[in-house]
């Protein structure tokens, strides 16, 4: 392992990451939030970013070692280590800004050195969920300073620019911490595919241009517009207010989830937003291939996609056997026009973002066990959303059919086919491993809740479980989509921080860690 291109990767990713926290500093001086407000959550998080980076770039760059191209074991546990300090990054203006219990209460006696030590582990699960796009929130009457006994919505009473904040880590972290690095990182290190893969661990990896700068162009292009178009959508058409267009618009790209008030889009109770979500919201469950090719006009190659194919008869088929039962049995009343309305975004929603359109909380059992099917499944390979992804279950369920195949007949050889290629071995034997390596994390986090959290009941710690690995965001039971993940214990909550950063990076780039070859000396 060389350390000193490690430092560098991580130096940089913490580089770009620092400067977005200017434009929320002038942002909150425009509102008129205070210059010592500024100042303490703001300034002090991006001169922390910029010594820390520099000393990392110049240690990198100082090295002999560096003029190498980044190797694969390197990325691997470059991208897995990087992600914590952009998480901390993340962390201090949450933490110094006054939205949990910080160092600025504890001097002013507002908070004891216990509420100052839960403060910043709230903090770091608020920014952990925000970067690895899950959209759990521990923000609660109980955990922050600002939501007094006059104060009747939490979220709403914190600082628009701290909120603004923790809306642009899901937009940063969505494309990926490493994606929007590796314009510069591919050309100071070489080896940028490697970093690519170590962060999309999926089975395949599309280059939408004929090099990886050009690729990483593209993909936050696309990102960047249907953002933009999405602004004026809800704005223009959906009536939304301009903070809170801006806000859903840079969590709904990055199947995100994180809102500007408790009751989040259930609040707005407008059939016309929620449409325009679920048509951005499925935009970034899809391959962004598909959608490059959709954008070069080539939209009838992009529909023959196997994976596109299968991921809608899913939400198809999800979504029209909840609204029946719904309709037949459920316990709100719903008239089938409001079934169907409701059933549809939380069918988007659940492999997407984690918005709620209505508390499914309280939807019948059926409802509820499609729903986390769904949350298993997740989005398409290449997108933003989470899950174990539509492509690998595909190639799964190919697998199990060759063996029966094999059974009957054991002298045919039968290749696993994707869109008319055959898929190599080694990645069937990956995606294999990785499906193996979720059953036995969920497994573990089962039984970790359980022990730590006696009073949860069986689908609570089954759901929470499922959904921080999938970066969903709301869960079942205790955890639904009016809950807060307040209610953890402090073991529980850092177990859950792991669960996510895990979740993000797809099991194996993380796991690689825990190989000591990782951490010798490279041959």
């Amino acid at each position: 392992m060389r350390w000193d291109v490690i430092g560098l990767v991580i130096g940089w990713t913490l580089r770009i990451f620092s400067f977005p926290l200017i434009f929320v500093g002038f942002y909150s001086w425009w509102i008129g939030e205070g210059i010592d407000f500024i100042i303490r959550t703001y300034a002090i998080t991006f001169i922390i970013a910029l010594i820390a980076s520099q000393n990392l770039i110049r240690y990198g760059n100082n090295s002999r070692s560096n003029n190498q191209a980044l190797r694969d074991r390197e990325a691997f546990a470059a991208v897995a280590l990087a992600w914590p300090p952009i998480v901390l990054l993340g962390a201090i203006p949450f933490w110094l800004g006054g939205m949990f219990f910080g160092p600025f209460e504890f001097y002013t006696e507002e908070a004891n050195f216990t509420q100052l030590l839960q403060g910043s582990l709230h903090s770091w699960f608020e920014s952990m969920s925000g970067f690895t796009t899950t959209g759990a929130t521990v923000i609660d009457f109980s955990t922050s300073p600002n939501c007094t006994i006059d104060v009747t919505d939490c979220i709403a009473s914190q600082s628009q620019s701290l909120l603004l904040w923790r809306s642009l880590t899901q937009w940063l972290g969505g494309m990926g911490v490493i994606m929007l690095g590796l314009l510069i990182l591919s050309r100071v290190l070489g080896g940028g595919m490697s970093l690519a893969k170590a962060e999309l661990t999926g089975p395949t990896l599309s280059r939408l241009g004929p090099t990886l700068q050009s690729t990483a162009r593209r993909l936050w292009l696309i990102y960047t517009l249907l953002t933009i178009i999405e602004m004026g959508a809800l704005y223009f058409i959906g009536g939304m207010g301009a903070f809170d267009a801006v806000n859903y618009s840079l969590t709904t790209l990055p199947s995100g989830g994180f809102g500007t008030s408790d009751s989040g889009i259930m609040g707005f109770e407008s059939a016309i937003i929620e449409s325009i979500l679920i048509v951005f919201m499925l935009l970034t469950c899809i391959n962004f291939s598909i959608l490059n090719l959709i954008i070069l006009g080539r939209s009838s190659e992009a529909l023959k996609d196997e994976e596109l194919k299968s991921y809608l008869l899913i939400l198809s088929v999800a979504w029209l056997a909840m609204a029946f039962n719904i309709y037949r049995s459920g316990p709100e009343n719903l008239d089938l026009l409001e079934s169907i309305r409701h059933t549809l975004f939380q069918t988007v929603s659940i492999s997407s973002t984690g918005y709620s359109s209505t508390n499914f909380a309280n939807w019948p059992v059926f409802s509820q066990f499609v729903l986390l099917l769904l949350m298993i499944i997740g989005a398409s390979a290449g997108s933003t959303g989470g899950g174990l992804k539509v492509l690998r279950i595909r190639i799964l369920f190919e697998l199990a059919k060759r063996e029966v195949v094999r059974i009957i007949q054991p002298r045919k050889v039968i290749a696993i086919r994707f869109n008319e290629e055959v898929i190599e071995e080694r990645t069937v034997w990956m995606v294999l491993g990785m499906i193996s390596s979720w059953a036995v994390i969920v497994t573990a986090s089962m039984l970790t809740f359980s022990l730590f959290e006696p009073s949860l009941e069986m689908k609570d710690v089954l759901s929470v479980s499922i959904s921080l690995l999938g970066n969903t965001g709301p869960a079942l039971g205790a955890f639904g989509p009016t809950a807060t993940w307040a209610s953890l214990s402090e073991p529980s909550m850092f177990i859950a921080t792991l669960l996510m950063w895990l979740g993000r990076l797809e099991l194996l780039t993380v796991l690689v860690l825990l190989h000591p070859r990782t951490w010798s000396r490279l041959e």
